[in-house]
């Protein structure tokens, strides 16, 4: 297990919540879906689980940055 910071969370249209973490160990970003939509019928989108972090980017989606 390794040390993570949060960067922030965003919403994708499908409903699904991923939250977006700097891992220090590796010092990459690595995504993970913290909620399943309830519509969301994508089979990739599995809660705790890593996601795309490209998947997540996009104009329709806003990044919240955690305090």
């Amino acid at each position: 297990m390794s040390l993570v910071r949060l960067l922030g969370y965003t919403t994708l249209a499908c409903g699904c919540v991923v939250g977006r973490y700097h891992e220090k160990e590796t010092d990459r970003d690595v995504a993970y879906v913290e909620e399943k939509g309830q519509d969301c019928s994508s089979p990739q989108h599995r809660r705790n689980h890593t996601i795309s972090v490209a998947r997540t980017k996009g104009p329709a989606l806003s990044l919240a940055k955690a305090s």
